[in-house]
């Protein structure tokens, strides 16, 4: 699915899940437009999608599905066309197959059609944390605004995949008191605070964050309603609603996942005073390091770790300010200045080209 080529070429992830419908790819879509423009990366949106058990799939099968799909959208992908990225359920191996299919049937390597890939094809370094540093920027953003302390803060993620690891090891790192985590299985707490490295050593070994030594068990619906300054919600969509928002206490909620809020939670929250970090905006890191390993394909110098890092964080920090300058302008939200200006971006560039006819 393509949405608005306006600001350039379509980005968007490629998802493997059971429940992949059309109608969820075009949301999706729009949704990455959005995010896009927010962080003034010149792309539109795009998502595609297979449904399918990744899980109940063999490693030869999940190669034979990605080369299939991707053959039968080769004419619509490529650098300057529609550029696939990991989503649920995919990873950089499935984009070295999409890479390799679209090389093979145009006859030379393109290493600029996918991003997410291994370093070795072509992926950019920094770009497993790009999502979790985006978080961290923003945060310290945020705080920074509402004249808060990061370090000590008292920090809950839900999620622990690659977005809430790298989240709650970063903000660790940080000084903040990561004192909650959770997974499919459940959530772990300690008030004074976990070591994000062995929980997820501890869940590498076990397969779930549930039984760390010390910490006490709990359920997801508890660890959204702990005592604690910043909640990250990384998991899956719908987790703060119109039944628990009124239980939230944090005073800072950053959205790692994608559209974790509902609309009547985050009416509540706006009321109670609690400042969310929209997710168009909070795990916009991704995307950003997308485009840089997109860049770096098109010219084939490839940047240190540390140059992606410091590219990443001005791009973040000036997209927050972005948002907050235009919400504060018009007395808005910050999700609802960040749509704003995600919209206005893109309908400048549709007034700046005309119409062709």
């Amino acid at each position: 699915m393509q949405y608005d080529t306006a600001r350039g070429p379509c980005k968007g992830g490629l998802r493997y899940h059971p429940r992949v419908t059309l109608d969820e790819m075009k949301a999706l879509a729009a949704w990455m437009s959005i995010k896009c423009a927010v962080v003034d990366v010149p792309f539109g949106g795009g998502k595609g999608g297979v449904a399918c058990d990744p899980a109940r799939l063999s490693h030869r099968e999940l190669e034979r599905i990605t080369r299939r799909y991707t053959a039968e959208i080769f004419d619509i992908i490529g650098p300057d066309k529609d550029i696939p990225a990991p989503d649920v359920g995919t990873d950089s191996q499935v984009m070295a197959w999409v890479m390799d299919t679209i090389s093979m049937k145009r006859g030379y390597l393109e290493p600029g059609t996918v991003t997410g890939k291994p370093v070795a094809l072509g992926g950019s370094r920094g770009r497993e944390e790009a999502t979790g540093r985006g978080i961290l920027v923003v945060t310290q953003e945020a705080f920074s605004h509402l004249g808060m302390e990061l370090e000590g803060a008292r920090v809950v993620v839900q999620g622990f995949g690659n977005v809430g690891w790298n989240t709650a090891r970063l903000l660790h790192e940080a000084g903040a008191r990561v004192v909650a985590v959770s997974d499919v299985h459940g959530g772990v707490y300690h008030p004074e605070g976990l070591v994000p490295r062995m929980v997820r050593e501890h869940a590498q070994r076990t397969g779930s964050v549930v039984g760390y030594p010390g910490a006490r068990t709990i359920t997801t619906a508890e660890l959204l309603e702990l005592d604690c300054e910043l909640l990250i919600p990384a998991a899956i969509e719908n987790q703060i609603t119109r039944h628990n928002a009124h239980a939230v206490k944090a005073k800072v909620v950053v959205e790692g996942a994608n559209g974790p809020t509902t609309p009547e939670a985050d009416e509540i929250l706006r009321r109670r005073g609690v400042f969310v970090v929209p997710d168009i905006l909070a795990n916009a890191g991704g995307v950003v390091v997308s485009y840089f390993e997109w860049v770096q394909d098109r010219y084939g110098y490839f940047w240190r770790e540390d140059q992606v890092r410091s590219r990443l964080e001005a791009k973040m920090r000036q997209a927050f300010r972005d948002v907050l300058d235009l919400a504060t302008q018009l007395g808005l939200d910050l999700r609802t200045g960040a749509y704003c200006l995600g919209v206005q971006r893109i309908v400048e560039a549709r007034r700046l080209r005309g119409l062709y006819a």
